[in-house]
């Protein structure tokens, strides 16, 4: 049974909480039908519902088809038709049929960038022309500043070993580490691994990333810790210049959002130095490799 709860403030919460969901709407129907047009029923990502599209079996049909709405973040149409014998248990004279269109509720997509110097600063306002929510985090006051910063970006002046712990980081968060040197660099990367943040880059040589990751899997970090990492950052277009990287790692953050994204050769390097410390961890072949 759903809870009673105003369906449209549900999901401005779920959105400003970072969170997921699925609205499904009745759009159309013939005959006899439990619920009107225009019924609703809100999903949340742990399953839970508001509202309601008419019970019984119609709902749960439509519950499981949010489930995957959510999880690809399309959005689809079913169309139930109730047998008679659903209809007389819902008071019927008749079975109709119904049009559910189900679409997602996502949060506008967020990057929180560990880094206010050159790249930072270009990346930020590239992303905030495109809808992303941008939050920058560094220890130095005149970098981190609302001047060098589109407006509304979250700004944290803080030492990047603590920076992101009052950010609310979800799966759903990109995480971008261009700081100023290798000793920040390993203390951001650090600090990241331990979020749930579906996206981390982190710019540098390959040889840069290999030696900050081995440093961290000596510091006892396991190796699953990476599995979102994607480094070098950006897509391969050749950029050099703050303002290139920036188009380069938004074209990244893009074609991971539609799902359409394939890693470059030189992050394919770390992972599968990561796959090799995964078989030295384990003492056998891993069972998955990492994503």
């Amino acid at each position: 049974m759903s809870e009673r709860v105003d369906l449209y403030q549900e999901i401005v919460r779920i959105r400003q909480a970072g969170r997921r969901a699925a609205l499904a709407t009745i759009v159309k129907r013939i005959g006899s039908t439990p619920r009107k047009d225009n019924a609703k029923m809100l999903v949340r990502e742990d399953g839970t519902a508001v509202g309601s599209v008419g019970g019984g079996c119609v709902e749960a049909e439509a519950w499981q088809l949010a489930k995957q709405v959510i999880a690809s973040g399309r959005s689809s149409n079913m169309r139930y038709q109730m047998t008679d014998e659903e209809a007389e248990s819902e008071g019927l004279v008749c079975g109709g049929s119904v049009e559910i269109f189900v679409e997602p509720i996502m949060p506008n997509p967020r990057l929180v960038i560990l880094g206010a110097g050159h790249v930072g600063q270009a990346v930020a306002e590239t992303v905030d022309r495109i809808g992303f929510d941008v939050a920058v985090v560094d220890d130095r006051e005149s970098f981190a500043s609302p001047d060098r910063f589109p407006a509304g970006t979250e700004i944290t002046v803080q030492p990047f070993e603590d920076g992101l712990d009052s950010l609310n980081i979800v799966p759903d968060n990109f995480l971008l580490i261009v700081t100023r040197g290798h000793s920040h660099d390993q203390v951001a990367l650090e600090s990241a691994i331990r979020t749930e943040a579906g996206y981390i880059g982190l710019v540098g040589s390959r040889r840069k990333i290999q030696m900050l990751v081995q440093k961290l899997l000596e510091a006892d970090h396991r190796v699953e810790a990476f599995r979102n990492l994607y480094a070098p950052i950006g897509l391969n277009i050749g950029s050099e210049t703050p303002e290139e990287i920036a188009v380069s790692v938004a074209a990244e953050m893009i074609a991971l959002r539609k799902g359409c994204h394939q890693r470059s050769e030189k992050q394919n390097f770390i992972h599968r130095f990561l796959e090799k410390e995964a078989v030295q961890e384990s003492g056998s072949k891993p069972h998955q490799q990492l994503a």
